[in-house]
């Protein structure tokens, strides 16, 4: 299925809302499952609905070769695995919309990542950039001297930690050549990612006997899994041949903002200035490290209004 542009427009804003207020469902279930289980029983669901999709929708539904496996272990093991540990464990600290603007640093550690494992060229407004988002960091944390391990701030690091790991994924998966299709790769990445993730919140002494079975509870797990889960990653594959990876990353920045919004609507929480201008550095260090790339995006978006 081919979309026009309004369409995709739209598809690429319902995707930063479903991803945003995936935090604040997140928020909401953590009172109910220990987060790791909570995690692993979300991607086990998920990535069981993406796999159906695949075996309907292409031959190539499972891992052929080695390189495939590889990039099942690296999307497993860091995009989805140890990415959402420490988000979910994060969240145990900090409300979902500050968690979403931490995440958002992800573009920005990316290309650190890169210049320093790929060797990708950084200019001096990119280092620029990079300071704006450690700055955008530090503004949300607002670490105290005298109260380094007070929970806002294990929460502020714990989810940077999550914001790392993706970003590092990201950067080890790309020089394999994509034979397998990203439907494919992210079925068995989500179900190899669930897997880790009980396998930690065993060995962390978490049980799923200690869930608080309730209509929220479940609610919550369900809405996760199968609405800003597999639903949402279908609107991605759907988006993803027609946006470039800069306007990809720029769904990042829709998420605090719709974070920010449903905290505000369902549990009544607003993040202060302060944050808020923690989050504006940190987009605007992304526009200064991919300044180039987001022209050329604009460029092009002009240039194909008539679609």
């Amino acid at each position: 299925m081919s979309v026009n542009g309004r369409v995709a427009a739209g598809l690429f804003v319902l995707l930063g809302l479903l991803w945003g207020s995936s935090f604040v469902a997140i928020e909401i279930g953590l009172a109910y499952f220990p987060p790791l289980q909570f995690a692993a029983l979300r991607f086990f669901l998920a990535g069981l609905i993406v796999l159906g999709y695949a075996a309907v929708s292409t031959d190539y539904w499972r891992p052929h070769s080695r390189t495939d496996w590889t990039l099942v272990g690296v999307s497993g093991g860091l995009l989805i695995g140890a990415h959402h540990a420490f988000l979910y464990l994060g969240q145990e600290h900090v409300p979902g919309a500050v968690a979403a603007i931490v995440i958002s640093l992800g573009p920005v550690l990316t290309a650190l990542f890169a210049t320093g494992i790929l060797g990708d060229r950084i200019t001096p407004l990119g280092v620029l950039g990079f300071g704006f988002g450690f700055l955008g960091v530090g503004l949300v944390a607002r670490p105290d001297p005298d109260a380094l391990l007070s929970s806002d701030v294990v929460g502020v690091a714990t989810v940077f930690v999550a914001s790392a790991c993706f970003a590092l994924g990201a950067v080890l998966t790309r020089p394999f050549s994509l034979d397998i299709p990203a439907r494919t790769l992210q079925a068995w990445a989500m179900l190899f990612g669930a897997a880790l993730l009980s396998v930690a919140g065993v060995a962390t002494g978490e049980s799923l006997a200690a869930v608080e079975w309730s209509g929220v509870a479940v609610g919550s797990l369900l809405y996760l899994a199968v609405v800003s889960g597999a639903g949402a990653f279908l609107i991605y594959f759907e988006l993803l041949g027609r946006f470039g990876p800069t306007q990809i990353n720029l769904i990042g920045y829709l998420e605090p903002v719709s974070a920010t919004l449903l905290s505000w609507a369902f549990l009544g929480q607003l993040i202060d200035a302060v944050t808020a201008l923690g989050f504006v550095s940190i987009f605007a260090g992304f526009a200064l490290i991919k300044r180039r790339a987001l022209g050329e995006s604009l460029a092009k978006a002009r240039g194909g209004t008539a679609d």
